[in-house]
């Protein structure tokens, strides 16, 4: 990163990315490519690794995420203007949510609904009272009974399952992400999928 213009792109990257999270604790970026490729509009990709972010209210312990080829106006951030994306983008990665988090998250107005949506398919009642870890599953919560759940991926989509077999929920999902896989362990939810990002 000792070059110049990676720098200047990596700086603006690292800005864009912190304007789209209310909150980072920890935020790293690499960039892949070179100079030449930059000055013609081209990033190979980015690495980017941040631990405790919240994005769109939802408290994520943990992203790990490379990008595909990126294309930007170096000509306007030269001038120092505003860095423009203007491509769609692919990403993979994985996101981790704590049991804390996730409660937390669910318990906010932006996902009451969702919580909702949750309870009543699992419970036939509402509202969700909580959510935590307990070993490799998810345990929800409603008028003091629990019901305890095994995350999965059903077409792209997270998916809940309880352990009886009777029960079951799949998460609404955005056309734009695809997850491929979900497993409950040490205290975390881990995702790992794909997504198309549009500027």
């Amino acid at each position: 990163m000792a070059d110049p213009v990676l720098q200047l792109l990596a700086n603006g990257l690292q800005f864009w990315v912190r304007q789209q999270c209310a909150s980072v604790e920890q935020l790293e970026l690499q960039l892949h490519g070179s100079s030449l490729g930059l000055l013609r509009g081209r990033l190979e990709g980015v690495s980017l690794s941040a631990r405790r972010a919240v994005f769109s209210n939802l408290e994520l312990e943990r992203v790990d995420l490379r990008s595909g080829a990126i294309t930007v106006q170096m000509g306007k951030l030269l001038k120092g203007q505003s860095l423009q994306l203007e491509h769609p983008f692919a990403i993979s990665g994985t996101a981790a949510l704590s049991g804390s988090g996730l409660n937390r998250s669910l318990a906010t107005p932006h996902w009451r609904g969702l919580a909702d949506q949750i309870s009543g398919a699992l419970f036939g009642l509402t509202p969700l009272q909580e959510v935590r870890i307990d070993g490799d599953h998810l345990v929800f919560r409603a008028e003091g009974i629990d019901c305890c759940t095994q995350a999965a991926v059903d077409q792209g989509c997270l998916a809940l399952r309880s352990t009886d077999g009777q029960r079951g929920y799949t998460l609404p999902g955005d056309p734009n992400i695809c997850i491929e896989q979900a497993t409950v362990a040490a205290g975390l939810l881990e995702l790992s999928g794909t997504a198309q990002v549009t500027p």
